[in-house]
């Protein structure tokens, strides 16, 4: 008898492979799923308390008072009709007012309803409406105990 030494893979050493594969993504696509949505409300909340609270500041400190609900958060790149002559803007980097990572603006209130000294700056967050998961320059669990 000849027997020819043939290379390759055995059905078993496949279907192996195969579920081998399959058990790895199976651990691994739940630690990812939901992990697009948690940027989305870490950029939001970058932009709320870091990047938009920043230049209102700046704002504030130049023109001795945060832009009113009015004027919103244009008056961070362009100079409102009513500014002082202190106006040093444009507050913002790119000179443009970014939306929120689901695409809407951001609500800007000055004087603010939780903030009353300053200003409310808030997204809706994923669902467009008022709810818990709204992205929030106050403290929420401050509110709800009173």
């Amino acid at each position: 008898m000849n027997y020819q030494n043939k290379s390759g893979f055995t059905l078993i050493e496949i279907m192996l492979v195969v579920i081998i594969l399959g058990v790895l993504v199976a651990m691994i696509v739940p630690n990812l799923a939901g992990r697009g949505e948690q940027a989305r409300l870490a950029a939001a909340k970058a932009d709320i308390e870091s990047n938009l609270s920043t230049a209102l500041d700046l704002y504030e400190v130049d023109n001795g008072r945060y832009p009113t609900t009015d004027q919103g958060l244009m008056a961070l790149i362009e100079k409102p009709s009513s500014a002082s002559d202190s106006w040093n803007g444009a507050y913002l980097k790119r000179k443009k007012i970014p939306k929120d990572p689901w695409g809407r603006d951001y609500i800007y209130l000055s004087p603010g309803v939780h903030n009353i000294e300053e200003y409310d700056l808030f997204s809706y967050g994923q669902d467009g409406v008022e709810s818990n998961d709204d992205i929030v320059n106050w403290d929420k669990e401050k509110i709800n105990t009173q």
